[in-house]
């Protein structure tokens, strides 16, 4: 009942049991008169896992006919070679276990942990029992709509489908599996809510109100709203990233909270995140202050800190910022608005976007422009009133050229005149 191949092999075997209760496999009689009775088989030899070591045997059953085991087997066998495991009992929470672990050496902490909750707390849970290779396009439809039936936000559920889209993009790029399911989405991915970004006049209140309130914690916020710093990189800012003279920092690291509780330095958000920012006079009196001000074992450390030495957490300046903001009298707004604050009024005051973009670090001036080109109402009515303008130009040329061609029609006859009397 057995057919060989050249790696690995196909049988059928079945679940009945002898007197003793031991189970026939592949030696039931019934298997040579019902062509029908028990499911298919392949068995794959793999070498020693360690040398000296035995070989091991790889057994997948359940196959409904014959065909299917072979095309199992041959998937199997061309996942090796690649070196990619193409187990067909596979469930796609053993992948995505998998997926996750490997991913751990390449993400960063914070985004790695975001990965791993929507993980273990939503995907295994609802589709980890699903093999991989059965996966559809109805399952994640099922899946979104339960969701969203129970009330969850459409940003978070995009969000995890965009993270088992990432998983099962590599599957198919490893040719794991043929196609991504989870591609097209099910869901859009939800439109920002539109930020709150304070006026100059309220940036100013709000530094004056920090400044009797918190006066180490307003020298935080000013250097942020001076060069557009994200907060992570304003956090992780070492004195020996601080070059007075040139008036330049050096942007190296950000600092994270991974589950709002561990600490870790990591790059900055992209490539060109990695740069220096210029200092304006402003910015370089209060970092001058802030130097004189800290003693020598400071100089060391991070430029923001607790008395101990220690850096700010992330999630104690927000805190610290809303209810400062509060206090002030002053709309909701983020500590990282006041980055696009920073963008928005260098826009507002005219500097060319593609300063601007250099200037917030962003790795494509296309970026600038699709972020914040909506948000600076002055470039917005400059626009329109140069279509005015344009119009209204061009309107003026044609009533004078009408003006002109009127007038020149009359000269002729005119001309005439005089010179039939003269003659």
């Amino acid at each position: 009942m057995r057919a060989r191949l050249a790696v690995g092999r196909v049988y059928r075997r079945c679940g009945c049991r002898d007197q003793q209760r031991h189970q026939l496999g592949s030696h039931c009689p019934r298997l040579t008169i019902e062509p029908s009775h028990g499911t298919w088989t392949f068995a794959f030899e793999l070498p020693p896992a360690v040398p000296g070591g035995h070989n091991r045997t790889v057994r997948r059953g359940g196959f409904p006919t014959e065909a299917d085991a072979r095309d199992a087997l041959r998937r199997y066998q061309a996942g090796r070679t690649l070196g990619v495991n193409v187990d067909p009992n596979q469930t796609v929470a053993d992948y995505l276990t998998t997926w996750l672990a490997a991913k751990e050496l390449t993400l960063k902490p914070t985004t790695w942990v975001r990965y791993r909750d929507y993980v273990i707390k939503d995907l295994i849970p609802a589709l980890g029992a699903v093999r991989l290779d059965d996966l559809a396009y109805e399952h994640l439809l099922a899946y979104a709509r339960g969701q969203l039936a129970a009330g969850r936000g459409r940003s978070t559920l995009w969000h995890i489908l965009a993270t088992l889209s990432s998983a099962l993009g590599e599957a198919k790029r490893t040719h794991r599996l043929p196609a991504n399911v989870a591609r097209p989405t099910i869901i859009p991915r939800p439109h920002s809510e539109e930020r709150v970004i304070w006026t100059v006049a309220q940036v100013v209140t709000f530094l004056q109100y920090c400044r009797r309130a918190d006066p180490k914690f307003a020298d935080l916020i000013e250097l942020i709203v001076c060069t557009g710093l994200r907060k992570g990189e304003a956090l992780a800012l070492h004195w020996h990233d601080v070059l007075l003279h040139p008036a330049l920092i050096y942007v190296r690291w950000t600092l994270s909270a991974i589950d709002n509780n561990q600490l870790c330095m990591t790059t900055p958000k992209t490539a060109a995140s990695r740069q220096w920012v210029a200092l304006s006079p402003r910015a370089r009196q209060l970092l001058l202050r802030l130097r004189k001000d800290a003693d020598r074992p400071a100089l060391d450390g991070f430029v923001f800190h607790h008395d101990d030495g220690s850096p700010l957490r992330p999630e104690y300046v927000l805190n610290h910022f809303h209810q400062l903001a509060r206090a002030a009298g002053l709309p909701d707004c983020t500590v990282h608005d006041l980055r696009h604050f920073a963008v928005t009024t260098a826009l507002d005051e005219g500097v060319e976007m593609t300063i601007v973009s250099k200037t917030a670090r962003h790795s494509t001036y296309s970026t600038t422009a699709n972020v914040y080109a909506h948000l600076t109402r002055k470039a917005a009515r400059q626009a329109v009133d140069a279509i005015a303008n344009a119009l209204k130009r061009e309107e003026r040329r044609r009533n004078r050229r009408r003006r002109t061609k009127g007038t020149s029609g009359q000269q002729p006859t005119q001309r005439q005149t005089v010179y039939g009397n003269a003659a």
